[in-house]
């Protein structure tokens, strides 16, 4: 083990190398650094309570303490949850588990609770020296707490384990209605479609480490403003990569070949013939504009290429050779060539100042009007006044969107009322294993700020 010691006065450095302790002068760096605190103190008024709530809160959430051959009042009463599966329900723990570190130590379990996974335990700290001579109590740290809706309006249910085995979660609801409970009690806020992370929720929350998006945008949050409460934030990139690439690509082709058409008409059909309307569009042989060649962008080239379209790509960057030999893509330096020559044009850029409205009434008039434009970046990249306009005036063919502002449209937008166009509530990302995986580097995310480490997705700007 690596062994960290504090003390009033340091061993001589022989002593401390026969056994590979190093000194922690401050007793602070000792405890956010170990797996194990030990505490073998003497009692005297300078060690009354020496381990309190503020100490407690410093070390790691996965730390046990030990208390050996002690009887020195120094560990204050407390309240830890142990193995805790779900979130805190009770305002108040039970009594009904007491653990007393006495040899006779027994652990009491009420009978309506010997199926809960939420058992807390009194530690009864009134010890004496002689009972404790050879008895060592290990106490189990509670779980560190977290802003975040899981269920309905948040992250599925079927996730929750994977959060609650690492945090105590409370709801923005619970939250809302009791403030006080819990404000300097959460370290860190998961982002799921909601809450509006502003100045008044961040100055709520004064042990705030780190806020975590689900996902690779960050546009809804004002990073400069959840900095300078020294707070970091983190998304998810890298593993959206396949899922949106999956939804571009799918897109394309149910626009291409009327999907959604042909899947009312079996429902509703009234007769058994199929309109000359319904004719679709080859995608093989066909070309394909990527604007924005990053990692989704040249995903998107790859799948693409399966079907043997010839690929233009316009992007900040050029791609290297290799790249561009790889993918059979070919470099559009500006974005107007690409539009010109390009029968299905995909947006796969992040939003920015730059990006917002990108495409607008110009760039949809470059387009063929044989084209199709699908948009799986950020709604507000595409001028949604100018598509609905070049749609109605049959400028473009088709339009295929998994984003929109707002999201979901209203039901009444006139983007769901042309036949030709197929409008997702934003389900890049919907799938079963993305979203686990997510959910997991949130939580990866999470633990590292809060251990004090780098996390491995922080956004800095």
């Amino acid at each position: 083990m690596k062994i960290l010691y504090h003390s009033r006065s340091q061993r001589t450095e022989e002593e401390e190398k026969a056994v590979g302790a190093m000194y922690c002068e401050k007793m602070e760096e000792l405890l956010k650094k170990s797996d194990f605190v030990t505490v073998v103190v003497n009692l005297s008024p300078q060690t009354q309570k020496l381990i309190g709530a503020k100490e407690l809160a410093v070390m790691k959430p996965s730390s046990l303490i030990n208390i050996r051959r002690v009887g020195t009042h120094a560990v204050e009463t407390t309240w830890v949850k142990v193995e805790t599966m779900a979130a805190l329900n009770d305002e108040q723990p039970p009594n009904e588990v007491k653990i007393q570190a006495r040899p006779d130590t027994h652990h009491a379990l009420h009978p309506s609770r010997a199926t809960s996974n939420q058992y807390w335990f009194e530690l009864t700290r009134e010890f004496s020296s002689v009972a404790l001579e050879d008895e060592v109590t290990e106490l189990i740290m509670e779980k560190p707490y977290i802003l975040a809706d899981i269920g309905e309006k948040g992250i599925y249910q079927c996730f929750a384990p994977c959060i609650e085995k690492h945090f105590t979660t409370i709801s923005y609801q619970k939250f809302a209605q009791k403030r006080e409970n819990f404000a300097d009690k959460i370290q860190a806020v998961f982002v799921w479609g909601g809450p509006i992370i502003n100045h008044s929720l961040l100055q709520s929350l004064p042990n705030l480490k780190v806020v975590v998006n689900g996902g690779v945008g960050v546009d809804h949050l004002d990073i400069p403003l959840i900095n300078s409460f020294e707070v970091k934030v983190c998304n998810t990139p890298h593993v959206v990569d396949n899922a949106t690439a999956d939804i571009g690509m799918s897109l394309m082709l149910a626009s291409a070949r009327k999907i959604v058409q042909g899947h009312n008409f079996s429902k509703y059909h009234e007769s058994e013939l199929l309109s000359e309307s319904s004719l679709g569009n080859d995608v093989s042989g066909a070309t394909l504009g990527i604007i924005g060649m990053g990692r989704i962008g040249y995903k998107v080239a790859k799948r693409a290429q399966g079907f043997d379209m010839k690929i233009l790509y316009h992007n900040r960057n050029r791609r290297t050779e290799e790249e561009e030999k790889a993918v059979g893509a070919v470099y559009c330096e500006k974005m107007e060539e690409l539009l010109r020559k390009s029968d299905f044009v995909m947006v796969v850029v992040n939003l920015s100042p730059q990006t917002q409205k990108l495409i607008g009434a110009k760039e949809l008039a470059m387009m063929k009007p044989s084209g199709t434009l699908i948009n799986i970046s950020r709604g507000l990249v595409v001028d949604q006044d100018a598509l609905v306009d070049a749609l109605q005036r049959k400028i473009i063919k088709a339009a295929a969107l998994d984003v929109t502002y707002p999201e979901p449209l209203p039901r009444d937008h006139p983007l769901l009322s042309f036949p030709n166009v197929i409008v997702l509530p934003h389900m890049g990302t919907h799938t079963v294993e993305t979203t686990r995986v997510m959910v997991e580097r949130m939580v990866t995310n999470a633990l590292a700020a809060l251990k004090g480490e780098q996390p491995p997705d922080e956004v800095k700007i």
